[in-house]
């Protein structure tokens, strides 16, 4: 389970999405979960849909890793599925028993917030399976300049997102291993009730938050070692740039955008 979560990876490739402009790709990602939210209609998410068919086509990913990333959520989804489905009442009763009822708006919304959160998860995966950690970064860093103006630390802030989101791969990897080492001599992490199972997680998140607390420790010292320093007057090797591609990536998500808010 902990392989599948996708969160903070990144797959190089050589497609036109990984080539996009870091800053773009984040504000087409905000713009495009701003529409995903205004769709009203079921055709409007076969729509963005289609559209993220063919981004994740032109970038080039394996399907099944961008799939593999649903796997650890599929709880969430099937309890979000349940809850709508017996809880929203409205229309046609579909099935009942006893004070147990299944009306047709239940199953209407509990479908469509289903078909919500997965395009949600499938397309902001995206930003991070195609933008390298310090692409992100910079991107982060460059669309907070303007509110360095009011006091908000737009560099150390753009820092801290990018390597929380940067260790989630590396701390789950720390976890499997872990987690295979103590099962190696005894331990038990799936029988029992989920307070049995609780009690048993207690030996990993221990050698866990150490092992973190070391990692950010030597990474304080890397980065001290190097002279790094945050904000004015820091270089860059590469300098992000508009180009062309850029500008029409953002139209046809700005068009898609408007077309999916109407259904």
């Amino acid at each position: 389970m902990l392989k599948d979560i996708t969160i903070g990876q990144y797959i190089p490739r050589n497609s036109i999405i990984h080539r996009l402009d870091a800053r773009m790709k984040i504000i087409i990602t905000t713009l495009m979960i701003i529409s995903l939210f205004l769709i009203e209609g079921f055709t409007g998410f076969g729509i963005f849909f289609l559209f993220l068919i063919i981004m994740i086509f032109m970038s080039k990913l394996p399907v099944k890793k961008v799939l593999k990333g649903l796997k650890p959520i599929l709880f969430l989804i099937m309890l979000t599925l349940v809850i709508h489905i017996f809880l929203t009442k409205g229309g046609e009763v579909l099935w009942s028993w006893k004070f147990i009822s299944i009306e047709s708006e239940g199953v209407f919304t509990g479908f469509f917030m289903v078909s919500r959160i997965l395009l949600l998860i499938l397309f902001t995966s995206t930003l991070t399976l195609t933008t390298s950690p310090l692409q992100l970064t910079d991107g982060i860093e460059y669309i907070l300049t303007p509110l360095k103006r009011f006091g908000v630390p737009a560099s150390e802030l753009s820092m801290m997102m990018t390597i929380a989101l940067r260790f989630i791969p590396t701390l789950l990897e720390e976890a499997d291993k872990i987690m295979k080492a103590q099962m190696a001599r005894g331990a038990d992490f799936e029988s029992g009730n989920i307070i049995q199972r609780a009690k048993n997680l207690i030996p990993l998140l221990v050698p866990l938050f150490i092992s973190a607390f070391r990692r950010a420790d030597d990474l304080a010292l890397a980065m001290e070692s190097r002279c790094y320093r945050g904000g004015e007057g820091r270089t860059r090797l590469h300098e992000l740039r508009y180009h062309y591609r850029d500008f029409f990536a953002l139209g046809t998500s700005l068009i898609i955008g408007i077309i999916v808010s109407y259904f």
